[in-house]
């Protein structure tokens, strides 16, 4: 049984505990992970609040010290984290670990950002009188996971809390708990006060009141859908006295453009690790494909004959690079956008079939779908699917490539394929979105640049890198008299 992190002490559930299933086999028991109710969520808020102030008081050597074992620790166990992450989320092993190395480094980045807190010295317009703008903890924070990124998302959020002063309660996501508690075993033997950091494990519709309403909570973090991400932002507003300050990474429909003088081996490639690795369980997915008129039945030739060799199968196998969906919710979701997609009049030409079985394993398999003669008015190009599935949107030329890619309500990641240096300046330029990748998939960012988007992809302060300051802390401004 694998139990809540709670005031420096490991807890048993308040309800029946919940199992952990891989999706690549599933009969296959990840593990059984202990279940809170609101009580032991408030229990974990009192911890933090109790616990905040003497970690804020800590000296920055000893957050970056905490911090950095954490990132070893992760670094070194590289091999088993990626193991344990590819067999409960259905990620493909390569990619699996490349995810947990970009945890590791997150948390050596903030280990070095917590040595670097900053602040400014001014002269008044005043005589003699000096002013200093220095910045703070904001409290407590409230960190909610998804499930897609299990140990990096985690990470990007509680590294930058910890390493600025700051309490975490860390809610992860209910289908993915195996690689957040192995995270939380990590940081309860990184020298934090007892209460620093806190792990409840449970469903949102249970946990979320508490974690979001309880004046003792001065900030959240959430991953998640739009629509939860909506409610979150309501209930940090219309809680009793002081609002709670909220960060919020949401859904996208991400483009990436192809333009007719762009390489087509760049393209396909951009395209299919864009919209397909990691099962296309991104939100900065390549989920539209607008390609120009001049290359569309060339690239589209070549991304089937490029699909066809991609391999389905166990995330944990050697040579996988498709793994399974992450369970049968989605799966069906996946599905039902496929069976969608055809009714509107989209067609077909590659992949988009469940194989209930690979390799005598029952898992959630689906192989990558791709539609053409798809239009941007298509529900299957208006909603994020969350799944290996892409649609191409033909267009005449460029000026119709950048009005069809910004005709979103999301704003996260867009791309763009050329080798005009002309055009490649005007799309940076003018696409409507917060990550801009040109002759690159729209998917992958590094751990020490900002992360998040516009209009209904993202509220709030940016994620990762220096920006997360802006999140984590609260600015002072300090007048002395001479």
């Amino acid at each position: 049984m694998h139990r809540h992190y709670i005031g420096g002490e490991w807890v048993t559930g308040a309800a029946d505990p919940a199992e952990n299933i891989n999706p690549s086999d599933t009969r296959d028991l990840v593990g059984l992970y202990a279940q809170a109710n609101g009580v032991q969520a408030s229990e974990a808020i009192a911890a933090a609040a109790a616990a905040q102030p003497g970690w804020a008081a800590a000296t920055p050597q000893q957050r970056a010290d905490a911090l950095d074992f954490v990132g070893q620790e992760i670094l070194l166990r590289q091999v088993e984290l990626a193991d344990l992450l590819a067999r409960e989320e259905g990620k493909a092993l390569a990619d699996a670990r490349g995810e947990v190395v970009r945890a590791g480094q997150i948390f050596k980045f903030f280990a070095g950002e917590a040595l670097r807190v900053p602040g400014e010295l001014l002269a008044s317009v005043r005589p003699g009188m000096a002013v200093e703008i220095t910045r703070e903890p904001v409290g407590v924070v409230t960190v909610i996971a998804p499930w897609n990124f299990p140990i990096a998302i985690p990470a990007w959020k509680i590294a930058p809390a910890l390493a600025y002063g700051n309490a975490v309660v860390f809610k992860p996501a209910e289908l993915v708990p195996g690689s957040a508690w192995a995270l939380a075993e990590i940081i309860s033997r990184a020298g934090l006060p007892a209460g620093t950091f806190n792990l409840v494990m449970g469903r949102g519709s249970v946990l979320g009141e508490v974690l979001l309403g309880d004046p003792r909570v001065a900030a959240v973090s959430f991953t998640g859908s739009e629509a939860t991400g909506r409610r979150v932002a309501a209930a940090c507003v219309s809680r009793p006295g002081a609002m709670a300050r909220f960060q919020l990474e949401m859904g996208g429909k991400n483009p990436l453009v192809v333009l007719d003088d762009a390489e087509l081996d760049v393209a396909v490639q951009c395209a299919v690790n864009g919209a397909f690795f990691s099962t296309g369980q991104r939100c900065t997915a390549s989920s539209r494909l607008v390609v120009t008129d001049a290359i569309h039945d060339r690239f589209v030739a070549a991304m089937c004959e490029r699909m066809a060799h991609l391999t389905l199968g166990d995330a944990r196998r050697a040579g996988t690079v498709i793994g399974p969906v992450v369970d049968a919710r989605q799966l069906r979701q996946d599905l039902d956008y496929i069976a969608l997609g055809q009714r509107e009049g989209a067609r077909l030409v590659a992949g988009g079939q469940h194989r209930p079985q690979v390799d005598g394993q029952p898992g959630h398999y689906l192989e990558p779908a791709l539609f053409v003669e798809s239009s941007n008015s298509m529900r299957i190009n208006r909603e994020e699917i969350f799944g290996p599935v892409a649609s191409v949107i033909r267009v005449r030329d460029a000026d119709e490539a950048l009005a069809v890619a910004n005709d979103t309500e999301f704003g996260l990641s867009a791309g763009v394929c050329t080798t005009s240096l002309k055009m490649a300046a005007h799309f940076k330029r003018h696409l409507q979105a917060g990550m801009v990748m040109v002759n690159a998939p729209t998917a992958g960012v590094d751990p020490h640049v900002p992360f998040g988007g516009r209009k209904a992809s993202s509220h709030g302060p940016r994620e990762q890198g220096r920006h997360a300051a802006e999140f984590y802390t609260v600015v002072k401004t300090t007048y002395v008299a001479p």
